[in-house]
């Protein structure tokens, strides 16, 4: 299969985007988080093609991306006791990254949920998946579009590398805006649990209800909770400050900087997650670097981790899965 790349600003992007999905075919869409491979949710043959493309296995659930908040209603049941928390974060939050677990209705197959009782869903702010999801009058289901497990794309050149030949179309809309995944929540009580943080902060939240960061799950109830994920090919070592590390002199070390390099010549390839030392610069920063040094022909990279606070807890849960697997 060649897959075609199209601008989003061409005349021709929306149109062949629907025309596609309503075939039951997948189309890589740029959103504000990262790339997203998206199927019509409604079709779960077309949900398949998803799995498949990704190589991602069944048991791994999907997010479902919404027309309007007017769909909530359709795909989820919400329950009285969790009505007001959701509605106060839909009213700030949506369109937006953030992504919200809830019971699903019939209306949502099995495939989608991988077999859950829950649905996660959420209203994307990009124009694009806007667009998109206006004309086809159908939810997406759209994970990030990478082979399963590995760094997500923020550009189209990154789905290319990831998925071409895999699927028939790339929208093209730039580099992402936050550079990291949505925000996954659900609602228990007068509590809202993070089970995957992202753009969307701890410290945000806290004006809803009270907030618990699930970092260690037992059984995967929402997508983007396996341990190992979001990683390169090459081995990810994390520290907290570089300085103290010393390269194997037989290996080529890459470094991924928070912090100033006294000795930057230690390193055979190295970016700064921000030499501004801003956490919003820093995710954007994180799986592009993360490529960039995995394609570097480096033996291990070596990661710091930011301060652990505000998006900070996003950027380090992604370096931490990213080094599980190492």
């Amino acid at each position: 299969m060649k897959t075609e790349v199209i601008a989003a600003d061409s005349s021709r992007a929306i149109a062949r985007a629907v025309e596609l999905l309503e075939r039951g075919e997948v189309v890589a869409l740029p959103t504000e988080t990262v790339y997203g491979l998206a199927a019509d949710a409604l079709q779960p043959e077309a949900v398949a093609k998803i799995f498949e493309a990704k190589e991602r296995p069944r048991f791994d659930p999907l997010i479902v991306h919404l027309p309007d908040s007017s769909w909530l209603e359709r795909v989820a049941n919400v329950s009285t006791q969790k009505r007001s928390i959701s509605d106060a974060l839909t009213k700030k939050f949506w369109p937006g990254p953030l992504t919200l677990v809830l019971p699903k209705t019939e209306l949502i197959s099995e495939i989608v949920t991988a077999g859950l009782q829950t649905v996660a869903v959420r209203i994307s702010a990009h124009p694009v998946v806007q667009d998109v999801i206006s004309e086809l009058e159908k939810p997406l289901a759209a994970p990030s579009a990478n082979r399963f497990g590995r760094v997500s794309p923020t550009s189209a050149q990154h789905v290319v590398r990831e998925l071409g030949d895999r699927i028939p179309l790339i929208v093209d809309g730039g580099s992402t805006e936050h550079g990291l995944e949505s925000t996954v929540v659900s609602i228990e009580q007068d509590t809202i649990r993070i089970l995957r943080p992202g753009p969307v902060t701890p410290d945000q939240l806290e004006a809803f209800g009270k907030v618990e960061i699930v970092t260690r799950p037992t059984t995967i109830s929402s997508p983007g909770q396996l341990t190992t994920h979001y990683a390169p090919r090459t081995p990810v070592r994390l520290t907290d400050n570089a300085t103290g590390v010393a390269p194997d002199s037989k290996k080529q070390v890459g470094l991924l900087a928070w912090n100033v390099v006294s000795e930057p010549g230690k390193f055979s390839a190295m970016r700064y997650l921000s030499e501004k030392k801003n956490l919003r610069e820093a995710a954007v920063n994180l799986f592009r670097y993360l490529r960039e040094l995995d394609e570097a022909n480096v033996d291990v990279i070596v990661a710091e981790l930011v301060p652990e606070s505000g998006l900070g807890i996003a950027i380090n849960d992604r370096l931490r899965r990213a080094a599980a697997g190492g």
